[in-house]
């Protein structure tokens, strides 16, 4: 077991490696000049030439490069040009929003998806399987910031249950915290909810149609007990993959459902980096999020473990 995480890390390292080269060498294609952003309206020539220097903006991109994979070393992410403030600090700030948002909209999906989806496979072909796949259209066809704004509407408007927008963290009063986020969360989970349906369905399709599911239930066992403990449990390895890959997006941040509902994660934040020039912020949440995703295909990986029996076998 330690074996295979020392191979998964030892990839995931020049993994990390090429998306920070890619990341800080194609942003500084983008038009415009984060020099001529921070000097202001003036944009005064002594006040921009001490901007560039400041920030090393006239050095070439190698050396550029050099200095700031240099600082990731060590954690120094770098300072915003926009806030003057570190970059792994306005992480540290952030991240605990994405985290809640992109858990709790899991916790939504998967609560949908996976029953619906064993529903689906069960009564193929039944109305239960017709009502469920187009439910699963719907949600993916529906545009999410479309639904947030008619729950907004309905919801926080003409009902006046919940609050329209803002944040409050888990830490300082959890009920409010948890208000403002389960609007945003059902928004984003009803999408991811329509996915995984679809593909927990395929799943137990395909399983139910195994030798050893025909001699669970010749054997008498109830039918329950065939789809919940010998049909689920081996169908979930693709769901497990889906599930990892979804809540690595959902860590990158939800950009249009951070906006509508004015959440300060991930998404606003690069949103604003990237409209103001501020390469470090862009830099580090990029690279961040590629670590999540690395993270995240690192304990699906240890969940196959768990869940299948052959797999430890074979290491």
């Amino acid at each position: 077991m330690l074996t295979f995480i020392g191979r998964r890390l030892l990839v995931a390292i020049p993994t990390l490696l090429i998306v920070s080269v890619f990341v800080f060498t194609l942003q500084k294609l983008l038009p415009g000049d984060p020099a001529l952003v921070l000097a202001g309206e003036e944009r005064d020539p002594q006040v921009i030439e001490f901007i560039r220097e400041k920030y090393r903006l006239n050095d070439p991109i190698i050396v550029q490069y050099g200095y700031w994979m240099g600082g990731v070393l060590t954690g120094d992410l770098g300072v915003s040009l926009r806030t003057n403030q570190p970059v792994t600090q306005l992480i540290a700030d952030k991240l605990p929003v994405t985290i809640q948002l992109a858990v709790m909209a899991m916790l939504v999906a998967m609560l949908i998806g996976i029953p619906a989806g064993i529903l689906s496979a069960v009564k193929k072909g039944g109305p239960v399987d017709y009502i469920a796949n187009f439910v699963a259209l719907s949600g993916l066809s529906i545009p999410n910031f479309w639904l947030g704004i008619m729950l907004i509407l309905l919801v926080s408007v003409e009902l006046g249950w919940l609050p329209a927008s803002g944040y409050e963290s888990i830490f300082v009063d959890p009920v409010r915290s948890l208000e403002t986020m389960i609007m945003p969360a059902f928004v984003l989970g009803t999408a991811l909810a329509a996915t995984l349906m679809r593909h927990t369905r395929s799943a137990m399709l395909g399983v139910l149609k195994a030798d050893y599911v025909r001699t669970a239930r010749a054997k008498g066992l109830d039918e329950g007990v065939v789809v919940v403990k010998h049909a689920f449990r081996n169908a979930l390895l693709p769901i497990v993959t889906l599930g990892a890959l979804l809540f690595g997006e959902l860590l990158a941040g939800a950009v249009l459902t951070e906006q509508i509902f004015t959440i300060p994660g991930f998404g606003k934040l690069i949103v604003d980096a990237v409209f103001t020039r501020d390469y470090a912020v862009v830099q580090g949440v990029v690279l961040c999020t590629a670590a999540g995703f690395l993270l995240m295909n690192l304990i699906a990986d240890l969940l196959y473990f768990l869940l299948n029996p052959r797999m430890r076998s074979a290491l």
